[in-house]
């Protein structure tokens, strides 16, 4: 048996070696909650906890079914036709995306930063559902789709806007039910992109991207640094929906370890760095998050 970190003195808040896997059928809530009580939580989320609102995810096993390639960053600001093919599908997917409500997942851990359990979130997700729940201390790894930006001269333009000028510039487009993405666009045939018209920046007549930040860029420099001081500030970490495949969310679970505070995970599948954790639910976040923050606040 591992003791936890800081704040603990009685036999009783002792956790599962390191790696251990608990199931809401065990101890696995009574131990998630025995692991945070008492302390100040930065959580750390990704598209686990946005897929009960109908958001596709990337990795879950229906997501790896699916034969789809991420937008490539360095492809789509070289190619025009990428851009072309990636707004002409983000502007059919964008009313559906944007319908899209917080579920329990978020509202508990919005309930846990009131409570002043939770004193940060890091989120990888792109769909501001978060903020929509009420979150306040909240940090975008990599952006949010809510906002375009110019790559020439850096003017930001609200996402809503921009799909009226779309509309207004594709007027005969088509409409109708198309699947969802993980990018917030809508997987189209090839053949009916060909003729979209492009929308330009309204500034300079400059290319636009969503201000996201792809697959084979970098998050800023900024971001990361204000992350790693939620972490530091932070006395246990929760891993919310990820398997922190990519580097960009998985420091952070690498810095908590560095600083030998206790690391929670909930996560239904294999987590990068898991046998770093304190402890493991393998569950979904919904029920297992509200039931966390019932237990909490």
């Amino acid at each position: 048996m591992r003791r936890s970190g800081a704040g603990t003195s009685s036999p009783t808040h002792r956790h599962r070696a390191r790696g251990a896997t608990l199931s809401l059928v065990s101890a696995g809530i009574e131990e998630l909650v025995d692991c945070l009580r008492g302390r100040r939580v930065v959580v750390l989320t990704g598209a686990g906890v946005s897929t009960e609102s109908g958001i596709p995810d990337y990795r879950s096993p229906e997501a790896l079914a699916r034969v789809r390639r991420p937008i490539q960053g360095p492809e789509f600001v070289r190619s025009a036709a990428l851009r072309r093919r990636y707004w002409a599908r983000a502007m059919v997917g964008w009313e559906r995306f944007q319908e899209a409500r917080p579920c329990s997942a978020h509202l508990a851990i919005a309930r846990l930063e009131a409570a002043g359990v939770v004193i940060g979130l890091i989120t990888q997700n792109v769909d501001r559902l978060h903020h929509a729940a009420g979150s306040r201390q909240v940090i975008e790894l990599h952006g949010a789709l809510a906002e375009t930006v110019c790559l020439d001269c850096g003017a930001i333009e609200a996402r809503n806007p921009l799909q009226a000028r779309m509309r207004a510039l594709n007027p005969s487009w088509i409409d109708g039910p198309s699947p969802m993405a993980p990018d917030g666009d809508a997987d189209l045939p090839d053949e009916l992109v060909e003729h979209f018209v492009t929308p330009a920046c309204l500034h300079c007549d400059g290319v636009l991207k969503p201000n996201v930040v792809f697959f084979g860029h970098n998050v800023a420099r900024e971001v990361v640094d204000q992350a790693f001081a939620k972490v530091d500030d932070a006395q246990a970490l929760l891993v919310a929906g990820t398997s922190l495949a990519v580097f960009s969310g998985y420091r952070f679970l690498l810095r908590a370890a560095g600083r030998n505070i206790p690391i929670a995970i909930v996560n239904r599948g294999p987590v990068r760095g898991e046998e770093r954790a304190t402890l493991k639910v393998e569950a979904g976040t919904g029920d297992t998050l509200a039931e966390l923050a019932r237990c909490l606040t």
